[in-house]
């Protein structure tokens, strides 16, 4: 297995499960030392206990990412206990299904504060220690939601939609600065995680994510290869592109489409359990793991497009096409003139 990231330190919040867990492990498998922050104790230890198992070294910390001041904290405990960090990866999130009428504005606000502050309180904190060594790479956990929302994760794909947003501003902010810090954001398709269990629902029937769905370690492959590689955008899954790119030119078809299959299709037949708990203030005690209840139908293989190529192939494409049919046309249109001219005129006899 090559090594890629022998001797760098990675923090990976929302490391505790699902594809940040993924994430961590696969970084410490080619060679780093990985910061694993999140809220649930248990989970970060058997992360931990994870990483240990497979030769590598990892430093979990208890913190809530919705925090600066402790986030700010977790960051110079890493810096003193593992050295520089040379990537961060932006991970953590909560959510809640519900129509937004059922949505309660303090849900809101823990969401936005989580999923979308987060990852800002995160970059700020990479970047007080990256500017000074003028060297790092920043990952920022995307989704296809955040080009394309859908019905019962409003809360969510606000914050999702924010996080493009404020990257692509920092973006231009370190090219204006000349900085050699890298900013990347990784777009998911759907992934069986265990959020699916814990995340807070006000639906009927338990949760599941849209299909097609991922594991968590195809996902994680990719971006550690955004880390390495450090595209604009990575986006994750064909199913990514179809969002993406279905929004950009058919907005009102994907309304009519989430309207009437969005529902159904983010809930299994099975009634949701009354008792059931959640992790959008408090984590949920002992170790989620890694995967979701899906992995009799996630794939373990995914494809992944640069962003900037894919819309570049894609440009020149539809040039080409243009090209080629105003070809065609001007050559019918020099044909059809010749032909005329070939046209034999008789000289009218004069009496």
């Amino acid at each position: 297995m090559s090594r890629h990231f022998e001797n760098q330190v990675v923090v990976v919040t929302g490391a505790s499960a699902g594809v940040g867990r993924a994430t961590a492990l696969a970084f410490a498998r080619q060679g780093a030392s990985v910061a694993l922050l999140a809220r649930g104790r248990e989970g970060l230890e058997s992360a931990r206990r994870e990483i240990e198992l497979t030769g590598g070294k990892a430093l979990p910390i208890v913190v809530d990412v919705a925090d600066a001041a402790t986030l700010d904290a977790a960051a110079e405990t890493v810096e003193r206990e593992l050295g520089p960090i040379d990537i961060w990866v932006n991970n953590a999130m909560v959510t809640i299904f519900a129509p937004v009428q059922d949505i309660k504005p303090e849900e809101f606000r823990r969401v936005t504060e989580v999923t979308y502050l987060g990852q800002v309180y995160g970059t700020m904190a990479a970047l007080k220690h990256m500017r000074p060594r003028n060297q790092g790479t920043i990952v920022q956990v995307g989704s296809a939601l955040s080009y394309r929302a859908i019905p019962l994760q409003s809360a969510y794909c606000g914050a999702k939609f924010a996080i493009r947003g404020f990257t692509d501003a920092l973006r231009s902010e370190l090219k204006h600065e000349r900085s050699p810090i890298r900013l990347t954001m990784v777009q998911l398709p759907a992934v069986n995680t265990p959020q699916f269990d814990w995340a807070r629902s006000r639906l009927p029937r338990n949760l599941q994510p849209v299909p097609p769905i991922f594991q968590p370690e195809a996902i994680a492959s990719e971006i550690v290869r955004a880390a390495l590689e450090a595209p604009r955008e990575l986006w994750i899954g064909r199913s990514t592109i179809k969002a993406i790119f279905g929004n950009m030119l058919v907005p009102l078809l994907g309304d009519r489409i989430l309207a009437h299959e969005g529902y159904s299709g983010q809930m299994t037949a099975e009634l949701a359990p009354p008792d059931r708990r959640d992790n959008l203030f408090e984590p949920v005690p002992a170790d989620p793991g890694t995967h979701g209840r899906f992995d009799g139908v996630a794939s373990r293989h995914v494809m992944a497009f640069d962003a900037v190529r894919l819309r570049a192939g894609i440009a020149c494409a539809l040039i080409a096409g243009l090209a080629g049919s105003i070809a065609i046309a001007t050559s019918r249109k020099v044909g059809s003139t010749r032909r005329r001219s070939k046209t034999h005129h008789f000289p009218r006899r004069v009496a």
